[in-house]
């Protein structure tokens, strides 16, 4: 019989209250200075009772730390030869020269040489395509080569791009009204190239204007000089940042190399007549594009 009670407490084993009318304390906790008696008492407790004895939900279960070394994610996927590493450090860098040269148009727009550290820009523009074809061609495209081009774009084309154009407003317009458009730029090429590296790639349309095009686009108004007042140009900066982070669809280039010579012609001539009013033209064509495009597109859906 007493080895019965003794079972029986031990299954009941829950603290409930203090009959003092105190507050209670842990409804579901076990009393573990009873059982630790009974240890000393009988030893230990019964396999049974170890196996129905309460335990408290809020206690969670530890989880077990995983003590094993952290494996290091190598830079460059597959075969680790001297040509492929060789490759490799020639795709990044032509990644960090673009990154090298918006810092350096950073620098000369700071000492009033918009138009040079423009053509900076511009040669930006071009080592960010040449590493993306190179990666490539040679077959060494790798994530973390993605991810330094879209680091590198951000710099050379999400910073240097408006304060290059900021510098180029200068005693033209308000300074407030040059920083909140320069700034829009800034903010929509970040948001631009995060969407870009988490959305599907589309092989015939970009979803709104790319980063790239957009710094050259700005970069080519303050290198040849588009004659236009200082608020329309801040007008046309703030719109262009407005189409990086549109929903519009617009061609690559790739796209447009497609078209027919003719359609060419127009724009060769053009600018050998007035450059400047022609690449005008031909930047608001391609930005009316991105909504044509879209409504063609919902027309026929």
């Amino acid at each position: 019989m007493r080895r019965s009670s003794t079972f029986a407490r031990q299954v009941l084993l829950v603290r409930v209250g203090r009959r003092d009318g105190g507050p209670g304390t842990d409804l579901v906790t076990p009393d573990h200075r009873y059982a630790d008696r009974q240890r000393l008492r009988y030893g230990r407790l019964d396999a049974e009772v170890e196996a129905v004895r309460p335990i408290s939900p809020v206690l969670v279960p530890a989880v077990p730390v995983d003590d094993s070394p952290a494996m290091s994610i190598p830079l460059l996927p597959g075969e680790r030869t001297a040509a492929r590493r060789a490759k490799f450090a020639l795709v990044n860098a032509c990644t960090l020269s673009s990154l090298m040269l918006g810092m350096l148009a950073i620098f000369l727009a700071m000492q009033g040489e918009v138009r040079i550290a423009a053509v900076c820009l511009i040669a930006c523009v071009a080592f960010d395509g040449l590493d993306g074809a190179l990666a490539r061609k040679l077959g060494v495209a790798s994530p973390f080569g993605a991810q330094m081009d879209s680091l590198a774009d951000m710099c050379s084309f999400g910073l240097a791009a408006p304060v290059v154009v900021y510098a180029s407003l200068a005693g033209s317009v308000p300074p407030a009204a040059a920083a909140v458009a320069c700034a829009l730029v800034a903010a929509c090429a970040a948001i631009r190239l995060a969407r870009f590296n988490v959305s599907p790639k589309d092989g015939r349309f970009f979803c709104g204007v790319p980063t790239t095009m957009a710094a050259a686009v700005l970069a080519l108004t303050v290198a040849i000089g588009v004659p236009v007042s200082g608020l329309v140009m801040v007008a046309g900066v703030a719109l262009l940042a407005f189409a990086m982070v549109s929903s519009f669809p617009y061609a690559k280039l790739a796209r447009l190399l497609k078209l027919p010579p003719w359609l060419w012609l127009a724009p060769v001539v053009g600018a050998l007549v007035d450059i400047r009013l022609t690449f005008a033209l031909v930047v608001v064509g391609y930005l009316v594009s991105g909504p044509l495009l879209w409504l063609h597109q919902r027309r026929a859906a």
